[in-house]
């Protein structure tokens, strides 16, 4: 891949379709059941109601999925027909063709990247698989989903090899099935790496936990194949602390981002002290949208209490310090402190990403913000955390 600009985002967001599910699934098998669009004026699917009429939703066997709109999409709504709504990045767009195509469209997001300097973005999921789950309906069905959706990230990477989509994973179907899922999806061209939640049985109690050995399997084909296991913001974890229901719709917003780093701290932690990162030396792991700020109060505070607990007697005989270092990525796109902790986080650990169409993203000013966060860095460090990083872990070279 040629690195024309020197700036790849390593966590944009891909959106499929309207129609992408039902041209490919089996409407005769799962009828209505298929992820699609219908119009609903119903209140309790508007998150905010805008007052607008034909408004639609995004419906899962039946469920609403995205109370917001029909695309996550607020940054690329900033059309002067929005009003401040979409200037402020606020607005999501409650039809799909009042979507811009730079969202859905893998060329025409290809032109947005030019626009904005980006030479390739890491995609994750968006509407209305933003979560990146199917726990909706039996193993057949998330399956079913999971496969149109991953061939769908195969149709925009084959589009243009500067779109590498992550492969979403089944989870209800066995250790085996999901293996195959990733195998399969590697062949088709996905050799970027999974999207996975941070802990699958807090999200589904009949799911192990992250640290169980039944997910051994998954790490070592990801460690066979050389492909990264991603979490993202929050890893479908949620802070103890509730979301306090006086936020206005936009303080909410605002909320989430910030807040989100917490359930990576927690989980860092756990799958440091699980052992299951030393157990797998070669297989990497990306924490995107999280920042960086945090990460050097995690690393001393791992390192302090694997010293003081002697943790190398219970089998744990790599430093976790050492461990984030040899294996582990985070991802940041507008602070500064982190960038100021460069050398003890680790040069060789941080990505920078742009996180388009969300309302955080850095478009169309990205590098206005990679000026400011990068003011005073040597430039042979700016092309690390900038680019270099990111085409060394994703074999982009």
């Amino acid at each position: 891949m040629e690195i024309k600009y020197g700036l790849i985002s390593c966590d944009d967001h891909m959106q499929l379709g309207k129609d992408h599910w039902v041209n490919h699934m089996s409407k005769e098998k799962w009828g209505d059941d298929i992820p699609q669009m219908w119009p609903t004026q119903d209140p309790k699917y508007m998150a905010v109601d805008w007052g607008e009429p034909n408004t639609w939703r995004w419906f899962v066997k039946g469920e609403s999925t995205s109370p917001r709109g029909v695309a996550n999409c607020p940054t690329a709504m900033q059309d002067p027909k929005w009003g401040e709504a979409g200037a402020r990045r606020k607005y999501f767009p409650q039809r799909f063709e009042d979507i811009p195509k730079s969202v859905y469209e893998p060329l025409e997001r290809v032109k947005a990247m030019d626009q904005d300097g980006i030479d390739a973005a890491i995609l994750f999921a968006n509407d209305p698989l933003q979560s990146g789950t199917v726990f909706q309906g039996s193993a057949e069905f998330e399956l079913a989903v999971v496969q149109a959706y991953n061939d769908g990230g195969a149709e925009w990477h084959a589009a243009s090899d500067r779109l590498l989509p992550l492969v979403m994973i089944p989870y209800l179907g066995g250790i085996e099935t999901t293996v195959a899922e990733v195998e399969r999806s590697y062949k088709n061209g996905l050799k970027t790496g999974i999207m996975m939640l941070s802990e699958p049985s807090h999200n589904n109690k009949a799911l192990k936990h992250f640290n169980d050995p039944y997910w051994n399997p998954l790490w070592a084909a990801c460690e066979n194949l050389g492909i990264p296991v991603h979490w993202h913001g929050s890893g479908g974890l949620r802070m103890q602390v509730p979301q306090w229901n006086g936020f206005t719709r936009n303080e909410a917003q605002a909320y989430g981002p910030s807040a989100n780093f917490s359930a990576q701290a927690q989980f860092l932690p756990n799958v440091m002290f699980s052992g299951v990162v030393d157990n797998y030396p070669g297989l990497n792991w990306v924490c995107a949208e999280t920042g960086l700020g945090w990460v050097n109060y995690i690393l001393e505070g791992c390192d302090h209490e694997w010293e003081r607990r002697h943790l190398w007697t219970e089998g744990l005989k790599t430093r976790p310090s050492e461990l984030f270092h040899r294996q582990m990525y985070c991802d940041f796109w507008y602070e500064n402190a982190g960038v100021e902790l460069r050398h003890k986080i680790g040069l060789k650990n941080i990505m920078w990403e742009a996180d388009f169409p969300h309302s955080t993203a850095t478009f169309p000013e990205s590098w206005k913000f990679v000026d400011n966060t990068m003011a005073g860095v040597p430039q042979n460090e700016r092309n690390m955390l900038q680019y270099q990083n990111a085409v060394d872990l994703y074999n982009l070279a």
